[in-house]
């Protein structure tokens, strides 16, 4: 009799719950499930009823007495050929219904074939015992969970390949300039593709960057106007200042350093640094 009022919970004995904020779906292990048990579904989660590979059910919030479309073998043949228990195995699959973030990272290449990389943080959510119904149907389940690691691997290509279509086609400089249409474009296209997981695409947040740390530094530089010579030039005497070479201010205004005099060195550095200023 306590196997048939079998309690169905996403919580453990002592009251955790099991489908954190990097859980999608979560297969309830137990397959005994029979006629009477009781289904709990917490107010953040859907839950489907499977038999056998068809879906029977979807449940909303709530609890529910199973009524599974089978009816209890009884008697000696159930006995004889089941050990008492029916031949019909029953699952359970939660789906996380709250807001979960969906992050990939990668590399583009600009119109130079310089490396870029980017980070797209994208929030998601299933939306309706409908979507429920989609992501059971077509997101593979590798034992008893579906992680939203496992999601970012669907959805990498399909983002690498929204922000390449901009990026390979845009210079260095005017990465930064064309983020508008790169987060668009990500979701129009990651929408249409998360749609068949029944998975709704709420924001979608993105960085692209300079993976080579001197090309940050030189588009820094480039920004307070300098040319791109003059930004070499002060990128290398940053360098050198921070080695101590004392030549550092004369490689930053492009002048000679002068060994046999530093007075005059010194004063036609100050005399240059105060014609450009």
């Amino acid at each position: 009799m306590p196997a048939i009022r079998q309690v169905i919970s996403t919580l453990t004995q002592d009251g955790k719950e099991l489908m954190g904020p990097d859980v999608l779906a979560y297969h309830y292990p137990d397959n005994n499930i029979l006629n009477g048990s009781l289904l709990t579904v917490e107010s953040n989660h859907f839950a489907v009823l499977k038999s056998r590979g068809a879906i029977l059910n979807v449940y909303d919030t709530g609890q529910y007495v199973i009524q599974t479309p089978d009816r209890p073998i009884i008697g000696a043949f159930q006995q004889a050929f089941f050990g008492g228990n029916s031949p019909w195995q029953y699952e359970v699959i939660y789906v996380n219904r709250a807001k979960l973030i969906l992050e990939v990272s990668g590399i583009a290449y600009s119109r130079e074939m310089a490396e870029m990389g980017y980070h797209v943080s994208c929030y998601v959510h299933v939306d309706t015992k409908d979507d429920a119904l989609k992501l059971v149907q077509h997101m593979p389940m590798a034992g008893h969970y579906v992680s939203m690691k496992e999601v970012n691997w669907y959805a990498g290509p399909v983002i690498e390949q929204s922000i390449n279509k901009i990026v390979q086609l845009t210079e260095l400089e005017r990465v930064n300039e064309k983020m508008p249409e790169i987060l668009e474009l990500v979701k129009d296209h990651l929408q249409d593709f998360l749609s068949v997981y029944g998975l709704t695409l709420n924001d979608v947040k993105a960085l692209v960057y300079p993976k080579d740390e001197r090309m940050k530094e030189l588009i820094a530089l480039r920004a307070f106007g300098l040319s791109e010579l003059d930004a070499v030039r002060y990128y290398t005497a940053m360098i050198m200042a921070s080695k101590g070479v004392v030549s550092a201010p004369n490689m930053a205004i492009g002048e000679p350093f002068f060994v046999g005099n530093p007075q005059v060195a010194a004063q036609r550095v100050t005399k240059l640094l105060g014609n450009e200023s």
